[in-house]
């Protein structure tokens, strides 16, 4: 952008409430991995802060057969166009979890750019990070716990023992929701599942399956399991995985919610 747009955009986004702010930072997010792309022949990954959701700067990530990169103060890296297919990369920065993640490149593009890093935490506490495209602008992240608590925006935020809870909720698109299990029953059962609030009232939509949905889930500061929202289903809601004895399980099931 040029000086007299940036000032202009600052102006613009200090007026707006933060709901509408939010959207539009993450449109020019958008339009300027689209204008990078064609213009400058580069591609973007973009790094969050899981509870934050404020960018990551100065991560060290390198992507496999492509480079070493150092994440900018916008938490961006760019790289040169690659070939259509799946490519993995590593992610580390001082107090941060250092994991490996997977992107896909499709028609020169990058299936989905925005990655959601997790701060470390205390040994014995499981994290769990939605992200998800720009629509629906409203998904919401559960976490049951049987004969227990039930987090989430809409129910109870955190626990009342103080075992877990909602760290950030996000209702404009992208993500990041985040919940924390501080500490785990592992004589109980939990559930979580993703419940497309936007689209509560269309039990046959197909939005949910199509946002683009990634849940990851560290525990003990290592990214452990990594569950993609299945493609074209049916329904607003997506059972993502239990916890039994302790063992995460995958369900991967897109049903209708009410």
């Amino acid at each position: 952008m040029k000086t007299k747009q940036i000032i202009w955009t600052i102006i613009f986004l200090m007026i707006l409430p933060a709901s509408v702010s939010g959207q539009y930072k993450k449109m020019l997010d958008v339009l300027e991995d689209t204008e990078t792309e064609t213009i400058d022949g580069k591609l973007t990954l973009r790094f969050f802060d899981a509870k934050t959701a404020d960018p990551v700067s100065d991560a060290q990530v390198s992507i496999s057969n492509v480079g070493e990169f150092t994440s900018d103060l916008g938490g961006k890296v760019l790289f040169d166009k690659q070939k259509d297919g799946k490519y993995t990369f590593s992610f580390s920065k001082k107090d941060y979890v250092t994991a490996v993640y997977e992107f896909e490149i499709i028609a020169e593009t990058i299936f989905f750019n925005r990655f959601s890093v997790c701060p470390k935490t205390e040994l014995g506490v499981l994290r769990i990070v939605l992200d998800w495209d720009r629509s629906p602008a409203d998904l919401d992240l559960h976490l049951v716990k049987e004969g227990g608590y039930h987090i989430s925006y809409h129910n109870t935020i955190a626990s009342s023992d103080g075992s877990a809870q909602l760290d950030r909720d996000d209702r404009d698109g992208y993500g990041a929701e985040t919940i924390t299990i501080n500490k785990t029953d592992n004589q109980a059962i939990y559930a979580c599942y993703v419940h497309d609030y936007s689209d509560r009232s269309k039990n046959n939509s197909k939005n949910l399956s199509r946002s683009k949905a990634v849940v990851r889930v560290y525990n003990n500061n290592e990214l452990t399991d990594t569950f993609y929202v299945p493609r074209d289903d049916a329904g607003n809601k997506w059972s993502v995985f239990q916890i039994h004895n302790g063992q995460v399980d995958g369900i991967m099931r897109v049903s209708d919610g009410n």
